[in-house]
């Protein structure tokens, strides 16, 4: 009894071992299923593009710890108020401003702005924007280690904003490095660092929102636009990739959003680095031509037999492009065997060249394909004052208000043209209605500019305008030449005819 008794109980120990054993051999092993890093599950690659998304390699603080040092701060005192002249701001609504810093001062005493800046060589020089140093009679520069000292300019260039300094008698300062803004796309991470509101070395990050905007000046801008946050006194710093590497200059923000912000490329300010050294000032080569893209609607309406290209819409009397014949519509589709895509190319690759070279282009006049040499002149200094708004008053004259286009012009008469200080011998009529919500709105049609031609038929009277605009059908591409007296210019605008 005994016996058997002795052998159950080691029959049910045995089961009951096996039993417990297999359970907890079944719980470690799915334990080890769930944690375990399983390169075939979803969860590890959901992650991994989570954080491609998201960006979190990118460590701005590495970044900041490097190039921080580089970055000052850059006191600028003048006389008075007055002495102050700001960028020129011609033609555009409520622009971004460039920044200013500094204390409520008495308009008649001496005007204190700040801004930032950042050396790009051991020897102290220094870069920043022109308007943070403009007419400045003392420049003073903090670095980050806390030593204040006396800078004075090297060169500066409003056209494009940017000025280099210089701190003498110092050897072995910290450099930012210098980045190719080419390389930059829209949506990179990028971080600023400067002077906002008198906050030494602040940093902000954000992304790239946009490239090439343009804002003072239609020709030469080409400006960052980013969304990290940039404020009063960040003016002159640098805008950095997530490499380490200076890819602009941080120069202007919106007066209506706190999150846009802009930059001046970084390869715009090496590109015209030694001229500042050298003579302290920059030239640039000159044509004297308005320009436009040629894009699909221009091609159709003018039955363009080219899609690429710079439209010559303008030419300056007596400049360059005029001696050399160059006339409105021509499309300039090469520069010295270089295919032109663009307006801005063309005008990127004239101004990098200098003034007294000669420049062989290729053009398109009428469906021919023809070439001239011109020799090019000194790009002249932006104006700096605005002209005062003229614009027609109502009239008793001859007026038509045909529906087809959405424009009210009348004829011109001497006094009108007088007034608006137009060329001689100008022909056309005068547009002094644009309908809201009209074709020609939606166009960029203003009022108080002069109509020309349409289609490349000239605009006289009133009665050429009924005739062009009574002949055009529903969805007609149109193609208006438009003389500006703001800007003195003569532009090409296209509108697309809508049902009456």
């Amino acid at each position: 009894m005994s016996r058997r008794f002795t052998l159950v109980t080691v029959a049910l120990t045995a089961l009951v071992a096996f039993l417990v054993g297999a359970i907890f051999a079944g719980g470690v092993a799915r334990s080890s299923i769930e944690a375990g890093p399983q390169p075939k599950a979803p969860a590890p690659r959901l992650v991994s593009r989570t954080s491609a998304v998201l960006g979190p390699s990118v460590n701005f603080a590495d970044v900041v710890e490097r190039i921080n040092p580089a970055v000052v701060n850059i006191d600028a005192t003048t006389r008075s108020r007055e002495a102050r002249r700001r960028r020129d701001r011609t033609g555009i609504p409520d622009p971004p401003e460039p920044f200013e810093f500094g204390p409520r001062q008495d308009r008649d005493g001496p005007h204190r702005g700040a801004g930032s800046g950042f050396i790009i060589d051991v020897d102290g020089s220094i870069l920043t924007n022109n308007h943070v140093i403009d007419r400045a009679e003392r420049i003073t520069v903090k670095l980050s280690d806390g030593r204040t000292m006396r800078a004075r300019v090297v060169g500066s260039d409003p056209d494009t904003d940017i000025a280099l300094i210089k701190v003498d008698g110092q050897t072995g300062l910290p450099v930012a490095p210098l980045g190719d803004s080419l390389s930059l796309r829209m949506g990179e991470w990028v971080c600023a660092i400067g002077n906002p509101l008198g906050y030494e070395h602040t940093v902000t990050v954000g992304v790239v929102s946009f490239l090439g905007r343009k804002l003072f000046d239609m020709s030469l801008d080409n400006y960052i636009q980013t969304d990290a946050a940039i404020n009063f006194g960040n003016s002159g710093g640098p805008l950095i990739n997530a490499r380490g590497e200076v890819i602009g200059i941080n120069a202007a923000i919106s007066s209506r959003a706190s999150s846009i912000g802009f930059a001046v490329p970084i390869n715009g300010a090496t590109a015209i680095l030694p001229q500042l050294r050298a003579r302290g000032r920059v030239t640039r080569g000159y044509m004297g031509v308005a320009l436009r893209d040629v894009d699909p609607d221009l091609e159709r309406s003018l039955k363009l037999t080219v899609n690429h290209g710079a439209l010559v819409q303008d030419v300056t009397s007596g400049s360059p492009a005029d001696r050399a014949g160059l006339r409105p519509y021509d499309i300039v589709t090469s520069l010295d065997d270089h295919t032109i895509a663009t307006d801005d190319q063309l005008i990127r690759e004239v101004s990098a060249r200098a003034p007294g070279s000669a420049a062989h282009l290729r053009f398109v006049r009428d469906g021919r394909e023809q070439s001239i040499t011109v020799k090019l002149a000194e790009r002249p200094a932006r104006e700096s004052g605005d002209k005062a708004e003229q614009t027609a008053p109502p009239s008793e004259r001859r007026t038509d208000s045909d529906g087809t286009l959405g424009l009210v012009v009348r004829d011109l008469d001497r006094q009108t043209a007088d007034r608006l200080e137009l060329p001689k011998a100008t022909k056309g009529v005068l547009i002094t209605r644009v309908e809201p919500m009209s074709s020609s709105f939606d166009g960029g049609i203003e009022r108080g500019t002069v109509l020309l031609e349409i289609n490349r038929q000239a605009i006289e009277s009133v009665a050429d305008y009924r005739r062009a605009a009574r002949a055009a059908r529903p969805g007609d591409i149109l193609t208006l030449y438009i003389y500006s007296p703001d800007l003195e210019q003569r532009q090409l605008k296209t509108i697309r005819v809508e049902d009456r």
